[in-house]
């Protein structure tokens, strides 16, 4: 080692411990400030000891190695060593200032060989020598159970165990082991770098205080502290759950709900050709559409409507009560005999017609027929249909187009609609660009328009932006308005139409119910039990626009119960996703309590409803606020152990935060105690023989020429 220089220290620090407890790498962190990854600490390790002439090889290593600690310059040289116990040390421990004792957070056997095997070894070769126990690894504490962590431990080795809580050495062990050999206590970390700088600086601190009572007569040695206090470690909080949602189906239906053709009521002709379609979804996207079928084909519905929606709805009724079902038909959702009456008083109400008699005698109305005043429209046409499959609708629209609009320019239109593609082959675009506008469809307008001015090929995703309004326009439609409704459901604080063509596509137990299995397939009204309009609106939305509105948290278990309950994994997640954008909201605005009070009363029911994500997230946000629920007498015993294990912070460390307070109190009640009183300080200052001292006659003097200098002064006027 170098010799010391004047008014310079030199201090060696042995660093001592079992195998694989980190002191090699808790030496590099300091010697060459180097930061580890999780990945470098995970590697096999392999015995090694970290080379002393390195400070005389390495010039930023030596650099490096001096620290000022309370104003005395000072020079650490790391000395390493083999963790075998049968290795001869002697040579290491020899003219040692400081020896640090490591055992891992991870090992308790490691622990326990620092009192059996390493402090009496310690002690036969220093027996003055200062002491400090480190524990290392401290950050494996609060990541044993990191999904990350675990990970890199199965991809290790498959013999390798990861460590459990049994294995964990808690901070009062460690503690308690060195209050026994009388001896500091620290813990460190090369991952986090918590605590490597500071328990150098304290061992420096302990070697010189030794060194001082050996050489009392050195005067830059008198400032120097005892070992500070180290402040706990707070582990970090676990990261907030991410929200996973359920990827969208909703082009994947809507291309079904064209194929299947569920319950359609429109024919579109042209030329040869008929496409069967749904009116909502025609007229939601064309603007012509949309005006036929609601102003100019008003009169010439109102008709066949008078003569045939009593009767349907009478039929319906009868057939939902007493009609030709057995008793022992199944229903898929159950309903009593005098709800019904009463939904159907209600629809006598809400009609402007009178209810007429069902009989055998009433004819077929007639077919009514109009032509269209549109350059591409001819004709409509409603025409009434007894004998026809199941699942398609009594009444057909049938509209013939003119000769503008081509079949295949038709059909593209139709797709587009229906699924958000189109054939961006150049030949068609000019057509489909001029029958868009006849039409009134400014999303396919204006993409047509951007293929013809670019003379590129798109792709889906690209043609799916000029779609997005489509939706949302359905919602607005047919949520909000009922257009076009043709079934009823009867909830439980009133009732709430739709298409029974979009509930198929898009709802696998609505499809299941309205294809003829089920009562409620031939039934105009269906009784929902257990449900309300709030959430039922949010489902219809979710159903036409493949989005939701914003959900009240408090109100948010009737719509997770209503979507568990149709299978409709998507609508959970985004009741999930809303909800928990509220509540984070809520806590950015400083309402925790609130919060708590919600996560609190949503934990146990949302896991009925497999709302796992809202789970996840309300038994994070109270494990981060485990002192308010911890005596909540309606959490389940797994969930109040699983709360008490994943608490935040953790209660090893709330323990020793406040033991370090406590620590904090006695030291400064010490330093009080040790402060000299007023009456010392006024004895001190008098000279021997009771003469004044030099410093007493010039404070005197300073004192009196200031008194009679503000005596003397002329007062002053106030400034303005």
């Amino acid at each position: 080692m170098d010799n010391e220089q004047p008014h310079q220290e030199l201090v060696k620090c042995v660093v001592v411990g079992d195998t694989a407890v980190g002191k090699t790498r808790l030496i590099c962190a300091r010697a060459c400030n180097k930061h580890v990854s999780l990945s470098q600490l995970m590697t096999t390790h392999v015995p090694t000891v970290w080379a002393i002439d390195q400070y005389r090889i390495y010039k930023d290593v030596l650099e490096r190695s001096w620290e000022v600690v309370d104003g005395v310059n000072v020079s650490l040289r790391l000395w390493d060593t083999f963790g075998d116990h049968e290795k001869d040390r002697r040579f290491a421990y020899g003219r040692s200032d400081v020896v640090l004792l490591c055992f891992s957070i991870t090992n308790p056997i490691s622990l326990r060989n620092c009192g059996a095997m390493w402090y009496p070894e310690i002690r036969r070769f220093c027996p003055n020598t200062p002491i400090l126990l480190v524990g290392c690894k401290n950050d494996l504490r609060y990541m044993y159970r990191d999904e990350t962590y675990l990970n890199y431990c199965k991809d290790r080795s498959p013999f390798i165990r990861a460590p459990r809580k049994s294995d964990l050495v808690m901070p009062d062990q460690g503690r308690a082991l060195a209050h026994e050999f009388g001896i500091y206590y620290y813990e460190t970390s090369v991952f986090t770098y918590y605590g490597v700088n500071e328990v150098f600086e304290n061992a420096i601190r302990a070697a010189l205080i030794a060194r001082r009572q050996q050489r009392f007569w050195m005067t830059n040695l008198k400032r120097v502290q005892r070992p500070l206090l180290q402040a706990p470690f707070r582990p970090p909080r676990p990261l907030e759950p991410e929200v996973t949602i359920v990827s969208s189906v909703y082009l994947e239906n809507m291309t079904t709900l064209l194929r299947q053709q569920y319950f359609t009521d429109m024919v579109i002709i042209c030329g040869a050709k008929g496409f069967p379609v749904h009116r909502f979804m025609i007229a939601g996207a064309c603007e012509a559409f949309h005006r036929l079928l609601t102003t100019d084909c008003i009169s010439v519905s109102a008709e066949l409507a008078r003569s045939s929606s009593e009767s349907s709805m009478v039929s319906s009724m009868g057939e939902a009560t007493t009609g030709d079902f057995n008793e022992d038909t199944e229903y898929l959702i159950r309903q009593d005999q005098a709800k019904q009456i009463r939904v159907w008083d209600q629809i006598k109400r809400r009609s402007s017609c009178q209810i007429l008699p069902v009989s055998d005698s009433c004819k077929k109305p007639p077919d009514l027929y109009r032509e269209v005043n549109h350059p591409a429209i001819l004709s409509i046409k409603l025409v009434r249909c007894d004998k026809i499959q199941h699942a398609t609708s009594q009444t057909q629209t049938i509209v013939t187009m003119s000769k503008l609009i081509s079949q295949n320019v038709m059909q593209e239109i139709i797709n587009f609609i229906y699924t958000g593609t189109l054939d961006s082959g150049a030949f068609k675009q000019q057509e489909i660009r001029q029958a868009a506008e006849l039409l009134g469809f400014p999303e396919l307008t204006k993409l047509s328009q951007f293929i013809l001015d670019q003379h590129l090929l798109f792709d889906k995703g690209f043609m799916l932006q000029f779609h997005t309004p489509l939706p949302q326009r359905l919602r607005d439609m047919y949520v909000e308005r009922n257009l076009f409704a043709d079934v009823t459901f009867d909830l439980d604080d009133g009732i709430h139409l739709a298409h029974r063509a979009m509930l198929m596509a898009r709802c696998d137990p609505m499809k299941a119910m309205f294809q003829g299995h089920f009562r409620e397939s031939t039934s105009r009204v269906i009784t929902f039990p257990g449900v309300k309009m709030y959430a039922f609106h949010i489902l219809l939305c979710y159903i036409y626009s493949d989005k939701i509105p914003t959900v009240e948290p408090t109100r948010c278990l009737e719509l997770l119960e209503l979507a568990n309950r149709l299978c409709m994994n998507r609508l959970v997640t985004l009741v999930e996703a809303r909800v928990i954008d509220q509540l984070q909201h809520q806590d950015r605005v400083g309402d925790e309590d609130q919060v708590v009070e919600i996560a609190l009363s949503l934990l146990e029911p949302v896991k009925l409803h497999n709302a796992h994500n809202l789970s996840e997230w309300c038994t994070w946000r109270l494990c981060g606020a485990y002192d308010r629920v911890c005596r909540a007498k309606h959490l389940s015993p797994s969930s109040r152990d699983y709360l008490a294990d994943n608490r935040w912070p953790p209660v090893w460390y709330v323990k020793e935060y406040d033991y370090y307070q406590k620590c904090l109190a006695e030291q400064s009640k010490e330093l009080k105690e040790i402060r000299p009183t007023t009456s010392l300080q006024a004895s001190q200052q008098t000279g021997c023989l009771c003469f004044a001292s030099k410093v007493r006659r010039e404070s005197v003097a300073v004192t009196a020429d200031a008194s009679t200098a503000l005596c003397r002064s002329e007062p002053q006027q106030p400034p303005l």
